[in-house]
């Protein structure tokens, strides 16, 4: 057996290193020679109470031992519950872990959101409130309406212009029928009066012809012819 061996031994036997193998080993000599000691009743009274002062050693190290071993036992089922714990509180922070990246992640898409939002706000504060667009596109719609009524007006105006206007026109192609069927009357009259007066010429003129007719106006009046006055009333 080797040294190491034997120190391993001595040290689980010993237990904690408190001397109790020797201890139990010095007990069983002083007890071994106590039975075989022919010595005086005073040394064998000295020995018995040296062998119980051991004996109560060794019970208070056996003691102590099984406070230790029952300290160690709590300790254990400590160090199982602080384990458990531990489990449980890494768990805990998985979850944690988890839900911290999904708040992450939703707080990322609400940041997103937001800076989405300011620059639709912006925008929105460079238009012009509902209030005054909706007065304003109430008073679009109602110009809109007096612009129609106006354009009807002014249709129902025009198409009655349009009819007195075909009628004028109308009225002129008459006139203008008339007076052309006019002319033509005064023409052929006009033709016919110079044809008339074409033939009295013509007739006048054979009755009255220079070889019939001597005027002379240079000669003076005949003294046969007098002219008489008037008489006075």
């Amino acid at each position: 057996m080797s040294d190491e061996e034997v120190i391993k031994r001595r040290l689980l036997i010993d237990g904690d290193g408190t001397g109790d193998d020797r201890r139990l080993n010095v007990l069983l000599k002083t007890f071994i020679k106590w039975c075989n000691s022919t010595d005086s009743t005073e040394n064998c009274q000295t020995i018995q109470d040296r062998m119980l002062a051991q004996l109560a050693q060794c019970e208070f190290a056996m003691k102590k031992s099984d406070f230790s071993a029952n300290m160690m036992k709590q300790e254990l089922k400590n160090y199982s519950a602080i384990s458990e714990t531990i489990e449980t509180g890494i768990e805990l922070a998985k979850q944690q872990i988890e839900q911290s990246k999904e708040s992450l992640i939703l707080a990322k898409k609400i940041r997103k959101n937001r800076m989405e939002y300011d620059v639709l706000a912006k925008i929105i504060q460079q238009q012009p409130d509902r209030k005054n667009t909706i007065n304003e596109l109430e008073t679009l719609k109602n110009d809109l309406n007096q612009l129609e009524e106006k354009r009807k007006d002014l249709d129902n105006k025009l198409e009655m212009k349009k009819k007195e206007f075909t009628v004028l026109m109308r009225s002129i192609m008459e006139l203008q029928n008339k007076l052309e069927l006019e002319d033509v009357v005064n023409g052929e009259l006009s033709n016919e009066q110079s044809v008339d007066d074409e033939d009295k010429m013509s007739c006048d003129g054979e009755v009255l012809s220079p070889n019939t007719i001597n005027i002379n106006f240079g000669d003076p009046p005949s003294p046969d012819i007098s002219l008489s006055s008037p008489e006075k009333n």
